[in-house]
């Protein structure tokens, strides 16, 4: 790799060397450390004398920039950085939308930086030992040798043709959608797959509707595009369909399994909503986030297979079935709109990375998939098993559950007025990750209470977790 200096003209060549070298280790872009070339392949790269490079390392050896190790090399010393200071925002001339993004909250992005306590209930985050990593790695390898017989090219927009085959038999079998796989764009995550939908859609002024108590990135993506965005109250059937506003151009729901409350739409409020949107002449955004773990009642229809209208987006993530750090998911959209969504994610990214693709779509034809999704329900049941039994147990006098038949979170509410931040706060002190309902409220006056996810922590951990709380809670209520 060339180091990069300019030399011009054929003057004061040495001189020329010298002070672009002097300027990069002192404004930090030659670190301490970092190695320089031999002269002789510097002086053939800058088309100058080996005794002129020479010259110019001699003396900056003198300066004390650089540091001579005889048989090893040339490297930067600890010279003075002086940065020059950057551009102030408030000079910019978009310092108000940089502003905007600056101020704007981003409570899950918080919620990653805080889980590390040793008892951790974060939500939205499968068991990292339950990931199944030598059949990955096995699934990698395949992905690798797919990739390096590509020459290289750029892939299609829309994903790798396996991959979007073996996403449309896998939601056929698991989740009844019905889809063809030219109907799926693999996306990086589900967060990808709402943010296209919301390219493609939303102008400055758009109405939109969101689910209050709801996932807050889709609420800043969506405020952040400009939109007039309304929170749609939810009740013990889901969202508020009566209450969706006229000139609302897309609805996002979480029907399988409500986020962040848990409860799933019911079959009434789930017809009621499609008709809804196609008076509207809205599209519904789908997020079935993780509703492959099923624990109680019987299977419900996605809003999806129930559309006879085009009037549904779908959107799937495998952030919730094996890991976030992989970002993959999908997005089966209505033809409507399914051309420009392919367009927007062709300009946004070009295409997701080939290689894991591959490596998925192979995870999935196996079957390690399904045997992955059965492994983490087994696990995932029990810990669900416990954490109700104790909240209908020595927490009752708290906390009441919120029923929910999909997942791995479970929220709790409050029965009696408490102080649920000094709860999280008392809790962290004793080593146990709590973390509370306000957070996933905007619209209105947030419901004291938790989130309970159960994907992070271990089944053995939960009773003497718990136990912590419930002494904390005997302590401040």
């Amino acid at each position: 790799m060339e180091l990069h200096v300019v030399i011009e003209g054929k003057k004061d060549l040495g001189g020329q060397l010298h002070g672009q070298l002097k300027d990069a280790i002192r404004s930090g872009r030659l670190v301490a450390g970092e190695r320089l070339p031999p002269t002789r392949l510097l002086a053939e790269q800058l088309g100058i004398s080996r005794k002129t490079v020479a010259e110019v390392f001699a003396r900056l050896t003198r300066d004390g920039l650089l540091i001579g190790r005889a048989g090893i090399g040339t490297f930067v010393g600890e010279g003075m950085v002086t940065r020059t200071p950057p551009q102030r925002t408030e000079d910019l001339a978009g310092a108000a939308v940089v502003e905007q993004w600056r101020r704007m909250a981003t409570p899950l992005r918080q919620m990653d930086r805080e889980g590390s306590a040793r008892y951790e209930y974060i939500g939205g985050v499968p068991s990292g030992p339950l990931f199944p990593a030598d059949d990955w790695r096995r699934c990698m390898l395949h992905g690798l040798r797919q990739f390096t017989s590509s020459r290289s090219l750029y892939g299609s927009a829309e994903g790798v043709p396996a991959l979007r085959q073996a996403i449309a038999r896998h939601i056929a079998f698991a989740r009844g959608v019905r889809c063809d796989a030219d109907d799926v764009i693999v996306t990086a995550g589900a967060q990808q797959a709402l943010d296209l939908v919301a390219r493609v859609l939303v102008a400055p002024g758009s109405t939109v509707a969101i689910e209050e108590p709801g996932y807050p990135p889709m609420r800043n993506l969506l405020a952040a595009q400009g939109a007039h965005v309304v929170g749609v109250p939810v009740d013990d059937e889901g969202i508020v369909v009566d209450a969706i506003p006229a000139g609302t151009r897309f609805i996002y729901v979480t029907p399988a399994h409500q986020f962040p409350l848990g409860m799933p739409m019911s079959p009434a409020r789930r017809a009621a909503l499609l008709r809804r949107a196609q008076e509207l002449g809205a599209v519904v955004i789908e997020d079935d986030f993780d509703s492959e773990f099923r624990h109680a009642g019987r299977p419900t229809d996605t809003l999806y297979s129930l559309d006879t209208q085009g009037t549904v987006a779908y959107v799937g993530t495998f952030s919730k079935t094996m890991s976030p750090q992989l970002r993959l998911g999908y997005l089966i959209a209505p033809p409507s709109i399914r051309s420009a969504v392919a367009t927007a994610k062709h300009l946004t990214d070009s295409h997701t990375a080939p290689a894991q693709q591959w490596a998925l779509a192979k995870f999935i034809d196996d079957g390690l998939l399904a045997r992955h999704i059965r492994r983490c329900h087994a696990a995932y049941a029990l810990r669900r098993e416990k954490l109700v039994a104790r909240f209908e147990g020595d927490l009752a006098p708290w906390f009441r559950l919120v029923p929910a038949a999909a997942g791995f979170h479970i929220a709790a509410l409050c029965r009696k007025p408490l102080d649920v931040a000094l709860l999280v706060a008392l809790a962290r002190r004793v080593d146990v990750g709590l973390y509370p309902l306000a957070p996933f409220f905007h619209f209105s006056e947030p419901q004291p209470g938790l989130m309970m996810g159960y994907g992070a922590i271990d089944t053995l951990d939960i009773d003497p977790s718990l136990d912590r709380v419930r002494d904390i809670l005997m302590q401040i209520a």
